[in-house]
C-alpha cells in the first residue's frame, strides 16, 4: 500500500494452489484464522474467503473474475512477488491475466526481473527475505520466528504447535 497507488489489500486464502503442494499447509480455517490475527489491527488489510467457495484448485484468473463480478465498483489489480511473476506463463489463462488486471511485482531476493515482458508495475521496495515455506521450515528445525511474523500469529503459531 505504501509503494503504490493501491488503496486497500485484499488478502485471499487459497485452500489450494495448483502449483503448490499443499500437503505441507494448515486446514485453510486454521489460516485464515492466523491471517484475521495478522491484519485485524489495519485498516488498509481486509480478507476475502472467495477462494473457499469457489472449485479447487484456485486459479487466480477465476478469482479475480469472480472478485470482479462481486464487486464491481472496484478494481482489482493482483501484487506478487517476483519469483511468482517469473513463472506468469505456467498460470492458468495468465494471457487474460495481464490483459485485464495489473499486475504489482515486488522483487525478492534472486529473483531479478530482467525483461518486463507483461508490462508489470515493477516496485523497489525494501527487500526482506521471509517467506512462508522458510517460516514453516524455522518451526520444524526449532527456530525462533518471533520477529518474522506478528505478536499474535507467534503467540497462537507456539500455543497450537503449528507446523512441528
Amino acid at each position: 500500500v505504501e509503494n503504490s497507488d493501491v488503496e486497500k489489500i485484499w488478502f485471499v486464502l487459497s485452500p489450494q494452489n495448483p502449483l503448490k503442494d499443499s500437503s505441507t499447509l494448515l486446514n485453510e480455517y486454521h489460516r485464515l484464522h492466523l491471517l484475521r490475527l495478522a491484519i485485524e489491527d489495519d485498516s488498509r488489510f481486509s480478507i476475502s474467503e472467495a477462494e473457499l467457495k469457489l472449485p479447487t484448485p484456485s486459479y487466480t484468473i477465476n478469482t479475480l473474475t469472480y472478485l470482479s463480478d462481486k464487486h464491481p465498483n472496484h478494481t482489482f489489480s493482483i501484487i506478487m512477488g517476483s519469483d511468482s511473476y517469473l513463472n506468469l506463463s505456467r498460470w492458468k489463462n495468465y494471457q487474460s491475466l495481464v490483459k485485464y488486471y495489473t499486475i504489482i511485482v515486488y522483487e525478492r531476493p534472486g529473483y531479478i526481473i530482467e525483461d518486463n515482458i507483461h508490462n508489470a508495475l515493477i516496485l523497489k521496495a525494501p527487500l526482506i527475505e521471509i517467506s512462508s515455506t522458510s517460516i514453516r521450515e524455522k518451526i520444524k528445525m526449532k527456530k525462533n520466528i518471533k520477529y518474522l511474523v506478528p505478536e499474535k500469529v507467534y503467540e497462537e503459531l507456539t500455543t497450537n504447535s503449528y507446523y512441528k
